[in-house]
């Protein structure tokens, strides 16, 4: 149980998340012009989830809702094809994407075009890429309850419009959001969960891979569970 220290960390931080559920409040869903149900096939195509994304976007806007708003410098939104049958969720922009406005543009970044142009072969134009947080943190630090609650209507939205195939969750916040549940990467790998319907496939995230080399193997396993589910 050499992992239990972490699985006790994770439990805590996630009850002080449920806690400020409650304590906070959901902030109102964001109006969308569609809002498709768990079962349902997208019912826009082309320009119009483009347009839908930039409606959702729009609502956004300078965005003031949580604390990290006096300390980033770019909003990142997240960008890709709009009709994605693969979108990846990691956790939040790093200081290279609070520079430049995009998702995963830094060495992990880099790190992730790899795994999507070599390993699953396809243009990272072709996947829609985004984060549980949509502006940085002081230092890098874990994203706060308050903050992904901040974010949570926002990032259900694009996942609503997009409609993709298949999730991939980056690391232990964007598998967490995504698979609700407390329980550490390292054991929430391995598995295809669901969100609304989709397929969710977790895996570590490029920064602990440039961390840990080592981990690139189970990706590589992730990653052919993502091309199995694409394939069906």
């Amino acid at each position: 149980m050499s992992d239990l220290p972490e699985i006790v960390a994770d439990l805590r931080e996630r009850a002080r998340y449920y806690a400020s559920l409650t304590e906070l409040g959901l902030p109102p869903r964001p109006p969308a012009t569609h809002a498709p149900g768990p079962d349902e096939s997208p019912a826009v195509t082309g320009a119009d989830a483009d347009a839908e994304l930039k409606g959702i976007r729009e609502l956004v806007g300078d965005c003031q809702r949580c604390k990290l708003a006096p300390g980033r410098r770019n909003i990142v939104f997240g960008q890709g094809n709009p009709n994605a049958r693969l979108m990846f969720v990691g956790e939040a922009p790093g200081s290279d994407e609070d520079a430049q406005g995009l998702a995963f543009v830094g060495r992990a970044g880099q790190l992730l075009t790899d795994i999507i142009e070599k390993g699953l072969k396809m243009p990272r134009r072709d996947v829609f890429i985004a984060n549980v947080l949509m502006c940085r943190p002081p230092e890098n630090r874990n994203p706060e309850p308050d903050e992904i609650i901040a974010c949570q209507p926002f990032l259900e939205q694009k996942i609503d419009t997009i409609r993709p195939a298949v999730i991939v969750g980056l690391g232990k916040f964007g598998a967490q959001w995504l698979m609700k549940t407390a329980e550490p990467i390292s054991r929430l790998r391995g598995r295809v969960g669901d969100y609304k319907g989709i397929k969710v496939v977790p895996t570590y995230h490029p920064a602990f891979l440039l961390r840990t080399p080592s981990a690139k193997k189970e990706v590589w396993e992730d990653m052919k569970v993502v091309l199995r589910l694409l394939a069906d």
